[in-house]
C-alpha cells in the first residue's frame, strides 16, 4: 500500500516518511510557537520570562475575557495554508496531527476535570461546509490529552457575517449576543474549568463571546487554544 499510496506532505504533496506529516521545507516554514508567550493569547514574546506572568501589549491594554490562552503556530506561511485547507478545503485529515500540536501547546492549561469544547458554527454554515473545523480540532485534542469534550456545548444561534477584513470593534459587534450555551448541556459546565478550541485567533472577539456565554452560564475558569495565532509581526 505504501508503494501505491505513499504518504504525502499535508501542504505541498511531496512524499514523506509517514502519514499526516510535513516535508522538510514545509516543516521549516511552519512557525510553531514555543518559548516565552503571552499567557492570555499565546503570541510569542521576545526574551525570557522574569518570573511575572508575561502578557503582550494588546492583552495589557485590553484584558481578555478568558483566563489563559495558547496557540500552536503563527498564522503565516505553512500555518496559514494548513488553517485554510482545513477550514475551506475539506482537508479534515489535518485535524489529526493538529491534535498533537495543540496538546503540546496546552500542557500547562489542563486540570484533571477540564472539559474541552469547540467554537460553534451557525447551522446554515454547517450545512454549507458539512463540518465544523473547530470541532474536529477539539475532538483530536481530546483524544491526545485524554479529557472529555462536548461538541455542542455552545450554539451560534444568530448567523453572523464573515469576520474576515473587519477591525477589532466591528468583530466584537458582529458576534455580540450571537452565542449561547446549549440549554441541554449547561449541566456539564457548572463550576467546571473549560478549554475552548478554535482554528485561528485574530482579535479574539469570537472566543470572547464564547467565554462570556460560558461564564454567564456558571462555568469555572475558561482557557482557550487555537491552531494558529495572527501576530502583528507575522
Amino acid at each position: 500500500m505504501d508503494a501505491i499510496y505513499p504518504a504525502r506532505c499535508l501542504t505541498c504533496g511531496d512524499i514523506v516518511d509517514g502519514d499526516f506529516g510535513l516535508c522538510g521545507p514545509c516543516w521549516r516554514d511552519t512557525s510553531f510557537i514555543g518559548g516565552t508567550v503571552c499567557d492570555a493569547c499565546g503570541v510569542p514574546l521576545p526574551g525570557l520570562s522574569a518570573g511575572d506572568t508575561p502578557h503582550c501589549d494588546t492583552c495589557l491594554e485590553a484584558p481578555r475575557q478568558w483566563s489563559r490562552g495558547r496557540a500552536a503556530m503563527l498564522y503565516r506561511d505553512t500555518g496559514r495554508k494548513l488553517v485554510l485547507a482545513l477550514k475551506h478545503g475539506d482537508r479534515q485529515e489535518i485535524a489529526h496531527p493538529a491534535g498533537l500540536w495543540l496538546s503540546t501547546a496546552v500542557q500547562d492549561l489542563l486540570t484533571t476535570n477540564t472539559l474541552i469544547a469547540p467554537v460553534p458554527l451557525h447551522w446554515q454554515r454547517m450545512i454549507k461546509r458539512r463540518y465544523n473545523q473547530s470541532a474536529l480540532l477539539a475532538k483530536a485534542l481530546s483524544v491526545r490529552v485524554d479529557r472529555p469534550w462536548c461538541p455542542d456545548l455552545l450554539q451560534r444561534f444568530r448567523r453572523t457575517r464573515s469576520l474576515d477584513g473587519l477591525g477589532r470593534e466591528d468583530r466584537v459587534k458582529a458576534v455580540e449576543n450571537a452565542i449561547r450555551v446549549h440549554p441541554r448541556r449547561r449541566h456539564r459546565l457548572i463550576g467546571r474549568p473549560l478549554l475552548l478550541v478554535d482554528d485561528v485567533m485574530t482579535s479574539g472577539a469570537t472566543l470572547a463571546a464564547c467565554t462570556r456565554a460560558c461564564l454567564d452560564a456558571g462555568s469555572g475558569p475558561v482557557c482557550v487554544v487555537t491552531l494558529a495565532r495572527v501576530s502583528r509581526d507575522g
